[in-house]
């Protein structure tokens, strides 16, 4: 989509989009040549100027109404979302709701964007201090959550004045046309918001140093995201990177074990556990160590599986063949080192990318479940009496995106909050992402954040001016 139209690819070159559930194919998305992505660039420049000519009360404005058509339009697009990555419809419908919030929100914060003033050192000296739209931004988004993790960066790119080029998965093309359809519908520059699918690697190295890119912002695995951040550092363009996660799970002593595992489970295997803050490995004290797993599997066993168009579903497929293929071969390598499959660990069917949840205990430390972040229904269990020698293996990874603890003990929570080396934590919660708080990660789980009171300043440029 370029200048607010739809095209196809100057070459002709198509991808097709296949339902998970089905294995069906049910779309297909055009690749972009190098005349489409320089279209898109040369766009882009245009669409910048014209939508930082708009006043930031103006642009606060029409993203708080493209809110508005997310919301009246949640229902066909939840349905889109599900038949091309597979999740539940109610899931999706949520998804919906929640990528219409990052709208709202960021419309709001645009309509603060401020000058700053201030006396200088000379009575007759007038310093204001101004923020400036970045640039055109070229934003690299994922599948698990095609709709709302777009949304983030759409909306703090537009709100701060920027132009955005976005390149999305291609196996979820439609999520993000639907958000940028309601967009256009709302009053945004035509020109100001492009989407292009390709060859990930291609249009990444393509769009990254080209002159008229100011900013990247990439959301997905931690290897990739090193390789577009370094070809972003020989150019001198500052980024965004939200990374891969491996999030510990601390269970204490003093909680109640079968109400957490109650807890945890639609938690755990919410998405299929496609999440990149998801609940990872569960570190559970000994003295409620046996009666968490019962409670854990026994829950565990009752989900229903299935395509997530259907009301009674609770997990859908994975999003993708390869991502199935993944997960087997993770769990296939913790069985091999010893680890005891309490529930799961198959394919369900030969249909679509069905993989059952799955429980581990026993799990070695040198399993690549406990190294490698599974991204899927996997949930190792791993039992602890030394609360020092767990917080090291917590904190063992290059991960530090997100960690929770359950506990009632004031001084513990404190203590473990503290040490935990990530950058959303949650205490007897497993929080989600929402407008109002700034996601990032720790250590190699990225830098910079998206959302909060600050969702527009990575896509800002500070002036300084001095008057006398």
């Amino acid at each position: 989509m370029i200048d607010g139209q739809e095209r196809e690819g100057s070459t002709g070159l198509c991808e097709d989009v296949f339902n998970p559930a089905t294995g069906q194919v049910i779309g297909a998305v055009a690749h972009a040549s190098t005349a489409d992505l320089n279209l898109a660039l040369s766009t882009a420049i245009r669409g910048l100027s014209e939508w930082s000519a708009k006043t930031p009360w103006e642009r606060g404005a029409i993203l708080k109404k493209s809110a508005d058509l997310l919301r009246t339009r949640k229902n066909e697009l939840g349905l889109a979302m599900t038949l091309e990555q597979g999740k539940p419809l109610r899931e999706a419908i949520a998804e919906v709701d929640r990528s219409a919030d990052f709208m709202e929100w960021a419309g709001e914060q645009a309509r603060r964007v401020i000058a700053e003033g201030l006396i200088g050192r000379d009575p007759s000296n007038r310093i204001t201090i101004e923020r400036h739209p970045i640039g055109v931004v070229a934003a690299f988004t994922p599948w698990n959550f095609p709709m709302a993790l777009a949304a983030k960066k759409f909306a703090g790119a537009l709100g701060a004045g920027c132009a955005i080029i976005c390149k999305p998965s291609e196996e979820t093309p439609a999520s993000v046309l639907g958000l940028v359809r309601a967009l256009l519908d709302a009053g945004v520059t035509p020109a100001a918001v492009g989407v292009v699918f390709g060859v990930p690697s291609e249009v990444s190295s393509y769009l990254i140093p080209a002159p008229e890119i100011a900013k990247i912002t990439f959301t997905g695995s931690i290897p990739v995201g090193k390789l577009l951040a370094a070809a972003a550092g020989k150019a001198m363009k500052p980024v965004t990177m939200e990374l891969g996660g491996h999030a510990p799970v601390i269970v204490c002593k003093d909680t109640d074990p079968e109400a957490l595992a109650d807890y945890l489970v639609p938690k755990k295997f919410f998405n299929a556990g496609q999440i990149c803050i998801c609940p990872t490995r569960f570190f559970v004290e000994s003295e409620v160590h046996d009666r968490f797993v019962d409670r854990f599997v026994e829950n565990t066993k009752k989900l229903r599986v299935g395509d997530g168009t259907l009301d009674e579903t609770q997990m859908g497929p994975l999003a993708s063949s390869k991502r199935r293929e993944a997960i087997a071969d993770l769990v296939e390598d913790a069985r091999a080192r010893g680890a005891t499959i309490l529930t799961g660990g198959e394919r369900i069917g030969n249909i679509g990318n069905f993989y059952a949840p799955t429980v581990l205990k026993d799990v070695p430390a040198d399993a690549r479940i406990l190294r490698e972040e599974p991204f899927g229904p996997l949930a190792p269990i791993i039992r602890f009496d030394d609360e020092a020698e767990m917080l090291r293996q917590a904190n063992g990874l290059e991960y530090g995106l997100s960690g929770y603890l359950f506990t009632n003990d004031a001084k513990r929570q404190r203590r473990l909050s503290d040490n935990l080396q990530v950058g959303t934590i949650g205490i007897n919660d497993i929080p989600t992402h929402i407008p109002e708080v700034p996601l990032g990660g720790w250590k190699e789980s990225g830098y910079g954040t998206e959302g909060g009171q600050t969702i527009l300043e990575p896509y800002q440029k500070t002036k300084f001016v001095s008057q006398r």
